[in-house]
């Protein structure tokens, strides 16, 4: 038997005493007849040829006093196992005789009966039993009955979590599948989204040049309504206003020049019509300071 040893604190000083000094003749002769012995062993006629160092030498009887122990150990075991074996056979012996002086040999015992006592031995084996007592097997069974429901709650448990982790797998490949169908929708519309995203850019920067365009634009027109005196108080609801005056103010002068025009066809009498044209005018005058009146009382009220 060979194993490698453990390098403890006793096998260094002893190979750091062998590689300062000389070697050790009595140890080397151990050395080589423990390798002589283990060659023979194993079938081989001579030991092969190496060199002895110090090292080697340390070694190699590290190795011979591991294996010499641990031989001795298995011949005491195995010379145990046979003595054990001799009185199992004397014993079997002894109840054999006894079986044949009461007539129970097993020549002389029915078939049916032998197999049962087959039967028994092997069942006494199998629950791992030394006799074969009714409580010896009660107790057996009972054991095995225990252990038959802890493995059956065991099995119980681990098929509920396989139940459970099944229902994961489940939805796993159910969410895999959606999302390999979402990946291949996604990686359909990219080519559209792109050609979509290049439209855009391009009109992005159409409509980036358009602001800055009316922002141009929106500076001039505020520069020309500063120029013409334009103020933000002049509002489009003042501006409604102001021509509904105005429409009030036409609807009201319209009928003095409706008047003015029906004098053209009066008879040519040139006196008479210059009265008339000169009272018109004074009402159309009128009419016109009325309307500037309005505007600028307008314009005041809006100030």
């Amino acid at each position: 038997m060979s194993d490698t040893p453990d390098l403890t604190p006793s096998s260094a000083n002893e190979l750091s005493k062998t590689s300062s000094g000389s070697f050790d003749a009595n140890r080397i002769g151990e050395v080589k007849s423990w390798l002589a012995s283990q060659f023979d062993a194993a079938g081989k006629d001579h030991v092969p040829d190496f060199e002895y160092t110090p090292r080697s030498i340390s070694h190699l009887h590290n190795l011979a006093t591991i294996s010499q122990a641990k031989t001795q150990a298995a011949t005491i075991i195995a010379n145990d196992f046979r003595l054990k074996a001799s009185e199992y056979r004397s014993q079997a012996a002894r109840i054999r005789e006894i079986l044949e002086n009461v007539g129970l040999a097993q020549e002389g015992l029915p078939a049916n009966v032998v197999a049962s006592s087959q039967v028994l031995a092997n069942v006494a084996n199998l629950l791992n039993i030394r006799d074969t007592e009714l409580s010896s097997f009660l107790v057996a069974m009972g054991d095995v009955s225990l252990r038959k429901t802890g493995v059956e709650d065991k099995r119980a448990k681990v098929q509920k979590e396989s139940k459970i982790l099944l229902d994961y797998t489940r939805k796993a490949i159910a969410r895999l599948t959606y999302l390999k169908r979402t990946l291949s929708q996604l990686e359909d519309d990219v080519a559209p989204c792109e050609a979509q995203m290049e439209s855009w850019n391009t009109n992005l920067s159409i409509m980036i040049s358009k602001e800055r365009q009316y922002l141009q634009q929106y500076s001039n027109y505020k520069a020309m309504l500063t120029r013409v005196g334009y103020t933000p108080e002049i509002s489009h609801g003042m501006l409604v206003e102001m021509a509904e005056h105005r429409k009030d103010l036409d609807k009201k002068t319209k009928p003095i020049l409706d008047t003015l025009r029906s004098y053209q066809d009066l008879p040519p009498d040139k006196a008479l019509a210059a009265l008339a044209i000169e009272d018109k005018k004074r009402q159309y005058n009128a009419a016109e300071k009325y309307l500037e009146d309005v505007l600028q009382s307008a314009l005041a009220a809006s100030d």
